[in-house]
């Protein structure tokens, strides 16, 4: 799959675009790296993700794959590892990630849709951890994403079987964030940026790191992180705009901010 990146100013769009569902090639690795470095730029709001051709992302290309059966261990480890860097990459990716996901996500391409903090997914799309179809195992931390909001028979049977999975039933279990309908999924992920932009950049990158954490982290330790973040923000600029427009009962404007 090859990729592009649209630089719209408060947000970087990457788009897969390429045969056989978008697999995920070297090139698409590179582009989605310069957009996750440009997302520290304080004007950037937010990534979105997003697959041309009516799909997602097929994940990795089984040709590529069957090449590298020959290689060495430690050269296998660092194929792999390239892939782990980007979604650690978008797990610390200091602004919100988003997929918009149509059509599907499977593989490695699933393990990337479902590292980002919210998915939009167009009804009809299915998700598979296919796999086992191939005598291959999950990797790209797909099983600790997915088992941070599925039922463990469900995940087993996904991983096991190498089944596709509705995206409805995924987002009644809480694992998609938002539904839309075929053909919507990059504009309604659009509608999502847009409201982040509007909002405090700051509030918004410390609320993305405690939620984070909140999933690995004892709730007494968790509530320490929350006591300190708190105790920044309300000294912040940004809580004194939004008190004071909340006791004005105007809109806040954050994008004056410094």
């Amino acid at each position: 799959m090859t990729a592009r990146l649209d630089d719209l100013g408060d947000r970087l769009v990457v788009v897969g675009e390429g045969a056989r569902r978008n697999a995920l090639t070297p090139e698409y690795y590179a582009v989605l790296a310069e957009a996750l470095r440009l997302a520290g730029e304080p004007r950037v709001a937010a990534v979105i993700l997003h697959g041309e051709g009516g799909y997602f992302c097929a994940g990795g290309d089984l040709r590529l794959l069957a090449t590298r059966r020959d290689l060495p261990r430690p050269e296998r480890l660092d194929r792999i590892e390239a892939l782990h860097d980007l979604v650690r990459g978008i797990m610390a990716c200091p602004v919100p990630v988003i997929a918009a996901l149509e059509g599907g996500a499977a593989g490695a391409g699933a393990s990337i849709a479902f590292a980002c903090d919210m998915v939009v997914a167009a009804r009809g799309a299915t998700v598979s951890a296919a796999y086992v179809k191939a005598g291959l195992v999950p990797d790209g931390g797909l099983t600790a994403s997915l088992a941070a909001t599925l039922p463990r028979p469900m995940l087993m049977r996904m991983a096991l079987l190498g089944e596709a999975v509705a995206i409805e039933r995924l987002h009644d279990l809480g694992a998609v964030s938002d539904l839309c309908e075929p053909g919507d999924a990059l504009a309604a992920a659009h509608a999502l940026a847009d409201r982040l932009a509007a909002g405090p950049r700051a509030a918004q990158a410390t609320i993305k790191d405690l939620v984070a954490a909140a999933y690995h982290t004892a709730p007494l330790a968790q509530m320490d992180r929350e006591r300190d973040a708190m105790a920044d923000a309300v000294a912040a600029p940004e809580a004194a705009e939004g008190i004071g427009a909340f006791l004005a009962k105007r809109v806040p404007d954050y994008r004056s901010l410094p």
